[in-house]
């Protein structure tokens, strides 16, 4: 059976894109860093539709050794996606704040992704069959502003590597980005806030995880897309 590994896969857009591809049909190799008691709660959800899972623990801060990561995922089965879909989102980070979140934030949100990346198309390349990236991006990113500074900085460094990765890594990988607008609120964040935000998107409502892991689903299922940055925001930011 193809095999789905999701970054970040225990909570959240995450999850919900790990479980819409076992209803796809993927075994799923499931990575979390801290969340092992959801981990194991959505590992249990995925077989009970039926797929094989394991369980992959890994902090993509200090990650050194990508290829041991795809290896273990790999072990389920031909590995056929990759969905960096684990980032950090500092509170404080603005350019008033000091530079302590800086490597956090830019090996989870930017290096993971790529190490990752380079090792999945090390794997595909050497079986030669066709696979899909799939980057988890911020419709925000092409409006400037001051706030979340780095994580901004994250986000548009990987939007481009979205872009190089589809030339780079053609004909036998696509690679493509979503671009997520008010989908969910961030940990701490009140959901009245969020939801007021809803009076600025054209389609009047903010997102669910299950937009995203619907597009998710689209994506994989091309074979003539690749290089493209899909806007899941309602309209947000036209």
């Amino acid at each position: 059976m193809p095999v789905a590994l999701i970054t970040g896969a225990a909570i959240r857009v995450g999850k919900a894109i790990a479980l819409q591809l076992a209803k796809d049909g993927y075994d799923i190799a499931l990575h979390y860093n801290g969340s092992e008691e959801q981990a194991q709660d959505t590992a249990q959800q995925i077989q009970q539709l039926g797929r094989e899972v394991v369980l992959i623990a890994s902090d993509l801060s200090q990650l050194e050794h990508a290829d041991e990561l795809i290896e273990q995922a790999s072990a389920l089965g031909e590995l056929t996606i990759l969905v960096n879909s684990a980032a950090i989102f500092p509170e404080n980070d603005t350019i008033n704040d000091d530079l302590s979140h800086w490597d956090s934030v830019m090996n989870i949100n930017l290096k993971a992704p790529l190490l990752l990346s380079q090792a999945f198309a090390g794997a595909v390349n050497k079986n030669n069959y066709q696979a899909h990236i799939i980057n988890i991006l911020d419709a925000r990113i092409n409006k400037p502003a001051g706030d979340h500074l780095i994580y901004r900085l994250s986000k548009s460094g990987l939007w481009h590597l979205t872009e190089s990765l589809a030339r780079e890594l053609a004909p036998n990988i696509q690679v493509n980005g979503l671009a997520l607008g008010a989908i969910m609120p961030p940990p701490g964040a009140s959901d009245d806030h969020f939801q007021r935000m809803a009076s600025k998107i054209p389609l009047q409502r903010t997102g669910q995880a299950t937009d995203v892991a619907h597009a998710v689903s689209f994506l994989v299922q091309q074979n003539f897309i690749t290089g493209a940055i899909l806007p899941i925001d309602g309209g947000e930011f036209l």
